[in-house]
């Protein structure tokens, strides 16, 4: 079974699991601030559970990587859409500022940046 680390906390999944899934059973929210009551619910339309991943996962599908060439994201960023991410090996995760997770220039999330909107 993979194991995914986020915040310091490892969380075991089943293979093939959504990643957004996987974040939200173990209370790891994968929004900030108020995106987490305005996000799309895993449609991949939204971009507010982006996030960085370290670790072998598939290539993007068209959807992610339309709505991650669409501002406020940029293509090049790295990030990853955790509703459309499937977990098929150990993948560590980082969630950056603002409120659809682009600030990636700031490796922390603070509290200041979680009231955004």
């Amino acid at each position: 079974m993979p194991i995914v680390t986020v915040r310091g906390r490892e969380l075991e999944c089943e293979r093939g699991a959504v990643l957004r899934d996987v974040l939200l059973q173990a209370d790891e929210s994968p929004h900030n601030g108020r995106a987490d009551t305005l996000n799309c619910r895993g449609l991949g339309t939204c971009g507010t559970c982006a996030v960085s991943v370290s670790g072998e996962v598939e290539e993007p599908g068209p959807r992610e990587r339309l709505r991650l060439a669409t501002p406020p994201h940029v293509s090049d960023s790295g990030l990853r859409l955790a509703c459309q991410l499937r977990v098929e090996d150990d993948l560590v995760v980082e969630k950056y500022p603002g409120f659809w997770g682009q600030h990636t220039g700031r490796t922390e999330v603070r509290e200041e940046d979680t009231r955004e909107l």
